[in-house]
């Protein structure tokens, strides 16, 4: 008996420890869950990225710097605490991620660390960091803080939706951008051809000639460099009309990319629902389900009760006799 006592109690210790990351998990939204800790976790460190941005920007006017140095130096005390713990709480608890390649008690944690969520964690803290070590600018470590805006991307539905968009449309955006590159290397090219004699000291090489043709491109025009030769002029005609479509190109395979990646949201919760009304009725259990993945598709609450509306209006097939039920006949 006194052998097995100290076993059970590492047993014992061990599931309390489990429980206790648990824990810490959900409540820093690990399950997708949204009661009411959660929520108040969220808002918290909602409110310190916000009010940090808004600390940067404000400890940039020297008046303000001056007179309430020690109230900004504090309030980045404080944030960077909160975020190391959070930072440090989110490492111990990736384990519990459902994905299996975090699941190993190291190299799980190896791979959480080197997402790109936790990378913009950690950078949220390291300046204040380096500058205990290493000799650096003050105004960069200052500045360097609006880093800590990206970590409302883990809060953000529509970051959620755009970084999808991007990865799936990954290869569009890639040739776009290499049509762009061409597009700039040739007309700079042709530019430094056209001026260089005429202004020497303006398109004195092509690297210096793309500078405006990116600033023509982007339809911005700066004025500083412009084409006084009439081949140079018509050059530059031509490319700014370029620039309008070369502005449009990437804008509508994001805005396609939108379209089609909500489209693919809604008709996987779509047949989530339909799942759950197998039988003809969606139990609590089922529910807190759907709701769970309308939160990862990052869908809103109106388009999930639209779909969840109109897939309830529909008749359902009998699990027992295959037989279509009627929603609307009476009991």
């Amino acid at each position: 008996m006194t052998a097995a006592q100290p076993q059970t109690s590492h047993r014992h210790s061990h599931r309390r420890r489990l429980s206790a990351r648990r824990f810490v998990h959900h409540a820093l939204g690990g399950e997708g869950h949204e009661d009411a800790l959660v929520r108040a976790i969220n808002w918290f460190l909602i409110a310190m990225i916000v009010l940090n941005v808004v600390a940067v920007v404000l400890e940039s006017i020297e008046e303000l710097s001056i007179a309430h140095g020690p109230a900004f130096h504090a309030f980045d005390l404080f944030s960077v605490a909160v975020f190391s713990v959070e930072y440090l709480l989110r490492l111990w608890t990736a384990v519990e991620l459902p994905d299996r390649r975090y699941h190993h008690p190291v190299l799980g944690r190896l791979r959480w660390m080197i997402s790109p969520m936790a990378i913009i964690d950690l950078l949220a803290v390291l300046p204040f960091y380096l500058g205990m070590f290493v000799e650096m600018d003050l105004r960069a470590i200052r500045v360097l803080r609006v880093l800590r805006v990206f970590k409302l991307g883990r809060y953000s539905m529509a970051m959620g939706v755009m970084a999808a968009v991007v990865r799936q449309e990954s290869r569009a955006i890639g040739a776009v951008l290499f049509v762009m590159l061409v597009v700039l290397v040739f007309t700079s090219s042709l530019m430094y051809l056209f001026e260089h004699r005429a202004q020497p000291h303006v398109f004195k090489d092509i690297p210096t000639a793309m500078w405006w043709s990116v600033v023509t491109l982007t339809t911005l025009g700066y004025g500083d460099m412009v084409p006084a030769t009439p081949l140079g002029r018509v050059l530059g005609g031509i490319t700014a009309v370029l620039g309008v479509g070369m502005i449009a190109l990437p804008a509508g395979v994001l805005a396609s990319g939108f379209s089609e990646q909500m489209r693919v949201r809604r008709q996987e919760y779509r047949e989530a629902v339909e799942r759950a009304l197998e039988d003809g009725s969606i139990s609590r259990s089922e529910r807190r389900q759907l709701d769970d993945v309308r939160l990862s598709l990052g869908l809103s609450d109106e388009d999930a009760a639209a779909i969840l509306e109109r897939a309830a209006r529909r008749p359902h097939a009998c699990p027992h006799c295959g037989e279509a039920i009627d929603q609307d006949a009476p009991p």
